[in-house]
């Protein structure tokens, strides 16, 4: 696809208010809410509402699911507003088309990953994000990949996230050219405490890519 002029930003694995209104004054374009109970940054269904309720407009509020029921993903959607899913597991297309709303596909991103065929296994996501693949761990895991097995004739948008942060995302926006980048571990001070400077940093980054 074509290069958009600005790359966009998603901020994941947010678990505060504070930290949601950082990234939205940064200049973030989206949040990501996990909704998994083994990642560090995982939020209940009452603290999302509360972040979604209060953060700033026109951000687009991501739900992340690894592999969960509907009946909890509906609950979710029920008492959230979450504009986008984005699907870290091994769903089937069917199962991420089944809550009326655009979603994202991740894919983890070894050598035998074909994202062509992702591509064709996915035809109604809005885009895939490609994170680095490691065993047992299905997103956040703050590695990065090797940019160089993306392809540049994808026919969707394509967000990159792995292992991101403010020294390298320029270099991998100029590599890339992705629609987005996504980064969670690479602008906290910890595990799901977000850093202010290092989002600004990050986003300024971005910008000037």
């Amino acid at each position: 696809m074509e290069h958009l002029k600005r790359t966009r930003v998603k901020i994941c694995g947010i678990t505060n208010l504070e930290d949601a209104n950082a990234a939205a004054v940064a200049g973030a374009d989206a949040i990501g809410l996990v909704f998994y109970e083994a990642s560090p940054r995982c939020v209940t269904i009452s603290l999302a509402k509360q972040i979604t309720e209060n953060i700033s407009p026109f951000i687009n509020c991501v739900g992340l699911f690894v592999d969960a029921e509907t009946a909890y993903i509906n609950e979710v959607l029920k008492e959230v507003a979450i504009d986008t899913l984005q699907f870290h597991g091994q769903e089937t297309e069917q199962a991420c088309a089944l809550f009326n709303r655009p979603y994202i596909k991740a894919v983890r991103m070894n050598d035998s990953v074909s994202l062509f065929d992702e591509v064709e296994k996915y035809p109604s996501a809005k885009g895939l994000l490609l994170d680095a693949y490691v065993k047992g761990i299905p997103g956040g895991t703050g590695k990065a990949f090797d940019w160089s097995i993306i392809p540049n004739n994808l026919s969707k948008p394509i967000i990159l996230a792995g292992g991101l942060d403010e020294n390298n995302v320029k270099k991998a926006i100029s590599q890339v050219h992705p629609y987005a980048v996504d980064v969670s571990g690479g602008v906290e001070k910890e595990k799901g405490i977000k850093d202010p400077v290092k989002i600004k940093k990050f986003i300024s980054e971005t910008m000037n890519a």
